[in-house]
């Protein structure tokens, strides 16, 4: 029987805690790392990230945008990241923001969730904006293989912001219709307390503003960017996310990857253990 995500995502909360390292080779921070802007260049920077992440975050999230700019060697370089990670027992969450409808968003779902793809991943983000059900197909895919789905709902964008808080005749905001849907998957596919499907709630914003009302059971795992270098404080994450704490996934990119080759390992371990700290 294939392990939940659910479940695979609480035992890395158990043994190393919440902090999900970013991996997102931008041109200037391959520059400062000394790397070429090229796949090349991305590839080793992705290597390196994971190597300094192993032993002290459990989770990583390359940033696809970035390897993808490369074409084809980018994708390379990307399967190997991945596979390295994996290989190391971390789990990764694709960042790539997919979303479409029918057989499109399925083979999205191939790409990602598919057992034996070569950019196989332990979850995705996912785009709803054309609807929470137009993704039935990867969430039955991440379902039957043990892997996750992240739903953007409120990010962290200032840009979505009025869409996201927008009220649909129900009355509810689009944020919360979103949750809501999730929560529906959940309720129908899982025993436990937290579910396979989550949310993408951005750290930086007053989630008040969004109405998203009491929290579900089970609840959503909750993917937190907005960190560390976009301004939010890992010391106010129960303050932010209120009772949906305790699923939360600390996001943080460029705070630590600007610590460059030298003192990245040392800047995740001092991370790790004030996410440690926080979400105790």
């Amino acid at each position: 029987m294939t392990l939940g995500f659910a479940n695979r995502l609480a035992g890395v909360f158990a043994g190393q805690g919440r902090l999900c390292v970013g991996i997102d080779p931008h041109a200037w921070l391959l520059s400062e790392w000394n790397l070429p802007d090229n796949a090349a260049g991305a590839r080793e920077f992705g290597l390196r990230v994971v190597d300094a992440a192993a032993g002290l975050a459990g989770i990583v999230k390359p940033q696809v945008a970035f390897f993808e700019r490369f074409g084809s060697r980018g994708f390379d370089a990307l399967e190997q990241v991945i596979r390295d990670a994996r290989d190391r027992g971390i789990l990764v969450i694709a960042d790539a923001k997919r979303g479409d409808v029918g057989s499109s968003v399925d083979a999205y779902g191939e790409t990602w969730l598919g057992g034996g793809s070569p950019l196989e991943s332990d979850a995705v983000t996912l785009n709803p904006f054309q609807g929470v059900g137009a993704l039935s197909g990867p969430f039955a895919l991440a379902e039957s293989n043990g892997k996750g789905v992240f739903v953007l709902a409120a990010t962290s964008n200032p840009e979505g912001i009025a869409g996201q808080k927008a009220k649909l005749a129900s009355g509810q905001t689009v944020a919360r219709s979103i949750l809501d849907e999730v929560t529906t998957w959940n309720t129908a596919h899982t025993t436990g307390l937290l579910g396979n499907v989550g949310v993408v709630l951005g750290a930086t914003l007053d989630l008040s503003g969004f109405e998203l009302g009491s929290v579900p059971i089970p609840a959503p795992p909750v993917l937190a960017p907005g960190f560390g270098h976009q301004g939010a404080s890992v010391s106010e994450l129960k303050t932010i996310y209120g009772d949906l704490a305790d699923g939360v996934i600390v996001s943080e990119s460029r705070a630590l990857l600007a610590a460059g080759p030298g003192g990245i390992r040392q800047a995740i371990a001092a991370r790790a253990e004030e996410v440690r700290l926080a979400s105790g």
